[in-house]
């Protein structure tokens, strides 16, 4: 009777299902990985929450100015008026939104395994709790989760408070970094090449501190090549005249980016616009001029309707070289991660 009722009188074991719910939404290696880096985590979502709200109160602002001067009814002539300030905290947002892949590369992507590394933490883990495969798909994984979200609505916020005056290259020219590298894809494949491309280093080195350094030149060398070789991305048109050099060059579309300007002679053949410059007066220039066939001008631009597609190809181009970085994270990692 005595244990009879010692055994109902006993706490009886919660359900599996209220075990579980207590359980958190992340397990495993994932879980492990969330909790080492999530005050790192929360602040790169943090700070990316507050410049996206930042960004859309600035496109509130330059809305309700634009509407004041008749837009889009009106001519950019009109709207364009008084716009100097909002011009201004934009070309500002553009270039800090451009650091955002060198601090990314520098503060994520070179301690994430360089840290673990030089601590002991990483043959801790990948000895007792799971292969080492494993343990660098989680790591990579989250970590790049957490750049493409926060670059990708960094990218939205930007590309919604530009997209207005997109087509006034006085506020702020597509080709530019502060316009072309912070829309579209390009800001996600900057900041995921850098951050992988960090990882690496970070492998490599196994040092924290030099792994950080030597990823931020690397970064810096990533963006110098880049900016060389954007206009690269798409193709170039020309506009040709045949009336003669006296009545200037021609106008280029709305909003096209001129890339050179030069003579068109009688035969096709194009000559530098410096041609003849150097021949003395006014007659003996036309004499220049007259002697080689020049007849008219060539005007060589790109067009705004190639932006997306110059995006999409060097956004391409990046993602396969941080797949290809990843790649060798795995293969060298996988023996000498511990």
């Amino acid at each position: 009777m005595s244990n009879l009722t010692a055994t109902s009188s006993a706490p009886s074991a919660p359900p599996a299902a209220d075990r579980g719910a207590r359980r958190p939404r992340l397990s495993g290696m994932i879980w492990l990985v969330w909790r080492q880096h999530r005050a790192g985590f929360w602040t790169l979502l943090a700070l990316a929450a507050l410049a996206v709200a930042w960004m859309l109160y600035q496109r509130a602002g330059l809305l309700d100015h634009l509407a004041a001067k008749g837009w889009p009814a009106s001519g950019p002539d009109t709207w364009m008026e008084g716009i100097s300030p909002y011009s201004t905290e934009l070309l500002k947002a553009g270039y800090g939104l451009g650091f955002v892949p060198v601090l990314l590369g520098v503060f994520l992507g070179a301690p994430l395994l360089a840290g673990d590394l030089e601590s002991g933490t990483a043959k801790l883990v990948t000895t007792q709790a799971a292969r080492p495969a494993r343990w660098l798909a989680a790591k990579i994984g989250i970590s790049a989760l957490v750049v493409v979200v926060c670059t990708v609505t960094l990218s939205f916020a930007f590309g919604r408070w530009w997209a207005p005056v997109s087509r006034q290259g006085a506020v702020l020219d597509w080709t530019s970094g502060q316009a072309f590298d912070n829309t579209g894809p390009v800001p996600v494949a900057l900041a995921l090449f850098t951050v992988i491309g960090g990882v690496a280093i970070g492998l490599l080195l196994r040092r924290t501190l030099i792994a950080m350094v030597v990823t931020f030149f690397f970064a810096v060398a990533v963006q110098l090549v880049w900016s060389a070789s954007r206009l690269d991305l798409g193709h170039v048109s020309r506009i040709t005249t045949d009336t003669g050099v006296d009545v200037g060059p021609p106008n280029l579309p709305a909003s096209a980016h001129q890339v050179d300007m030069s003579y068109v002679t009688g035969s096709g053949d194009t000559l530098g616009w410096s041609t003849c410059v150097h021949a003395g007066p006014e007659k003996a220039v036309a004499a220049c001029q007259q002697q080689k066939g020049i007849v008219g001008w060539a005007l060589d631009y790109l067009p705004i309707s190639q932006m997306s597609g110059m995006q999409w190809l060097g956004a391409s181009i990046l993602f396969a070289l941080t797949a290809a970085v990843t790649a060798f994270v795995f293969l060298w990692g996988r023996k000498r991660v511990a």
